[in-house]
């Protein structure tokens, strides 16, 4: 099973990634509008919030391969979200 302190650790640490890489693409990019970047900034809050309540959720059959499966989702939320800052 998942360490759920890494797995707090590790979605906190790619989620603080996006954001920090959305202000910088708006820093980079004084003239662009910000409202696309400031909506995935807003998306990465959202699913920062909802993987900590799916970690913290206790009320599953299998927890290891629940917290494997939340696992697997940060990873294609993450790319999902890092795909849409590059095509910034």
């Amino acid at each position: 099973m998942a360490s759920i302190r890494n797995l707090k650790k590790d979605l906190n640490y790619v989620t603080a990634g996006i954001i920090e890489a959305a202000y910088i693409q708006q820093i980079l990019n004084p003239n662009a509008s910000t409202e696309q970047t400031e909506a995935i900034v807003d998306e990465a809050i959202a699913i920062h919030g909802d993987f900590i309540r799916e970690i913290n959720n206790k009320n599953v059959e299998n927890r290891s391969a629940h917290l494997k499966e939340v696992n697997q989702s940060i990873e294609k939320q993450a790319q999902d979200l890092v795909a849409k800052l590059n095509a910034l």
